[in-house]
């Protein structure tokens, strides 16, 4: 609120550069917002993933989050006013990399009722086969 009250300021008196500043700082801290909030969902979807492939099984539960996860990511990447999304393949891929080991840290004390601590079950998962599936689900036209 703070950052609105100055661009008002800053635009009663004429200063466009000044004013220009503060509108940039205001997309990045909406931007990082955003990026928060699909990293959010990201380990929610993660930590089912690594579920159902670490216990070779799922359930109802488990596929209601992970199409969850799904939509709110989509819903929350896609940029309806100036069209096209917040982030990219490549940055989807980073930010679930980075969310993966609090989504490992997550299922370590759910998957087989916590049997694994997190170290174990990186071990015996597949990460990448994990991330790209993430992916792909987020990717994919189908409304999931």
């Amino acid at each position: 609120m703070e950052e609105i009250l100055e661009l008002k300021e800053l635009l009663l008196k004429g200063d466009i550069k000044g004013s220009l500043a503060i509108v940039e700082a205001l997309e990045e801290m909406s931007r990082d917002d955003i990026i928060n909030n699909i990293r959010s969902h990201a380990i929610i979807l993660l930590l089912h993933l690594i579920k159902q492939q670490a216990e070779n099984r799922t359930t109802r539960s488990w596929d209601v989050s992970i199409r969850n996860s799904v939509r709110e990511i989509k819903r929350k990447n896609k940029r309806y006013q100036a069209g096209g999304y917040y982030l990219n393949r490549d940055e989807l891929l980073e930010t679930l990399e980075e969310a993966y080991l609090n989504a490992i840290d997550e299922a370590s004390l759910e998957v087989e009722e916590g049997r694994y601590d997190s170290r174990e079950l990186k071990q015996k998962v597949n990460q990448e086969a994990i991330l790209h599936q993430a992916l792909n689900l987020i990717l994919s036209d189908e409304d999931y």
